[in-house]
């Protein structure tokens, strides 16, 4: 079965229509619609608040890209796809609120389609969908963490229970910063190169995530979006979103992807937060809720039970 890329196109649109809805209705202002076109081929829309009473920093974006030759980052674990053409589209989104005690939150769901050379005309094009989401909080919450799990867990519970296992591990090893040794926040769900059995097996389980996303955070966001805090917890936010920037610029491959295939430099640093703090050998005191965090919640934990039993 070939790709679909008008069917994938027209469900990617509509998933960012309905997920800025939601978080408009919830920060209580629209967000700036950002239309732009990429020289090379494709385009897309940036949908973004700055600055707002609840997201300090939110982008919900979608782009559909295309070219003539894959870049590095999307061919270097199949280098036999090396000078394909390629169509690159799908919804990705970071949300910032501004209350420390809201956490981070990350979701992408994209298709990738490697189209053959042309002394290969004959050939099908090979497809594969990615994506995943993951939570990056500031002060650990046992119920948000469990809550957020179910949800990853109940997106894919249609399609075999093998799938959550799975992605779930493979969240915990890609969210991982190498150099500090410790991961960005509690995970979610990750996966990649994902075109089995077919074209619409594959699709239906993206946009089940996908479509998971409100309900696996809008009732974190609710519960803590109002939560009393000062200097010292906006202070350990900025010191923690220094670890989301690492991870941003050293490891995501969704932001090498686009530097490198000559993408909207102003959509790709949209992920970034606009406030952040570094210090030199800081460690949370010990029995603080910061340290906590880290003892207790950027551990790699099962959150909820991998399997039924």
């Amino acid at each position: 079965m070939t790709a679909d890329i008008s069917a994938a196109r027209g469900y990617f649109t509509s998933l960012q229509q309905r997920i800025v809805a939601g978080l408009e209705a919830e920060e209580g202002q629209i967000f700036r619609r950002d239309n732009w076109v990429r020289p090379e081929g494709g385009g897309g829309m940036s949908c973004l608040i700055e600055d707002g009473d609840l997201f300090e920093r939110a982008g919900v974006l979608f782009s559909h890209v295309a070219g003539d030759s894959l870049p590095p980052s999307a061919s270097a674990s199949r280098p036999e796809l090396a000078g394909h053409g390629f169509d690159a589209l799908g919804v990705s989104l970071v949300l910032h609120p501004r209350n420390p005690y809201a956490p981070t939150v990350h979701l992408n769901v994209r298709l990738f389609v490697a189209r053959p050379p042309y002394d290969q005309a004959d050939a099908p094009p090979v497809f594969w969908f990615g994506g995943g989401m993951d939570l990056t909080p500031y002060y650990g919450f046992e119920e948000d963490a469990i809550h957020f799990h179910e949800q990853c867990r109940a997106a894919l519970d249609g399609f075999g229970p093998q799938h959550y296992p799975r992605f779930k591990r493979w969240c915990d090893r890609y969210f991982f910063l190498k150099h500090r040794g410790e991961p960005r926040g509690i995970g979610g769900i990750f996966f990649d190169d994902l075109a089995e059995p077919n074209f619409d097996s594959a699709f239906a389980l993206t946009r089940s995530v996908g479509d998971s996303f409100l309900g696996a955070y809008l009732p974190i966001l609710k519960r803590r979006r109002n939560t009393t805090f000062g200097d010292r917890e906006r202070d350990f936010q900025a010191y923690r979103r220094g670890r989301y920037v690492e991870f941003n610029l050293v490891f995501d491959r969704g932001t090498l992807f686009g530097l490198q295939s000559g993408g909207r430099t102003e959509s790709i640093l949209l992920s970034m937060p606009p406030l952040v703090r570094w210090r030199y050998d800081w460690h949370a005191p010990d029995g603080t809720p910061e340290a906590r965090l880290t003892s207790e919640f950027l551990n790699g934990r099962d959150w909820v039970p991998l399997a039924d039993t």
